[in-house]
């Protein structure tokens, strides 16, 4: 447990199927990465806005309704739930999720980070 949270418990294996490949560079989604970091997307949104110069296009960018239709239709996330999302979806690169590390300012953020560098490490494009 570090603080009041326990860290999710996720694999290598797990980390490396939410990594995607999109304009040539390896990301994570938004909605993956305020899972792991156990925060929400207002907090993390508003992390990053509030740092936003930290996150320049090359560390984060939008999807676009046909690259996150394709996310949909290959079933590796879902439309469905409370609402669905109001927003495409942000990604992060790796250097993007080193960086939201930081501005979030939390241990689980800074834990979850380390196993998340060490799987782009070992994924495959």
């Amino acid at each position: 447990m570090v603080g009041d949270k326990a860290l999710v418990m996720v694999d290598n294996r797990e980390i490396q199927s939410m990594i995607y490949t999109f304009r040539g560079r390896q990301v994570m989604i938004d909605s993956d990465l305020t899972r792991l970091y156990q925060v929400n997307t207002g907090r993390l949104n508003k992390q990053v806005k509030r740092n936003i110069d930290r996150f320049p296009v090359q560390f984060m960018f939008q999807l676009t309704a046909e690259e996150y239709q394709f996310l949909i239709s290959q079933n590796a996330i879902s439309n469905k739930g409370r609402g669905g999302r109001r927003k495409l979806p942000y990604v992060f690169t790796e250097q993007g999720i080193a960086m939201l590390s930081a501005v979030l300012n939390s241990a689980v953020a800074v834990d979850m980070s380390i196993k998340i560098m060490n799987s782009f490490e070992t994924a495959v494009l």
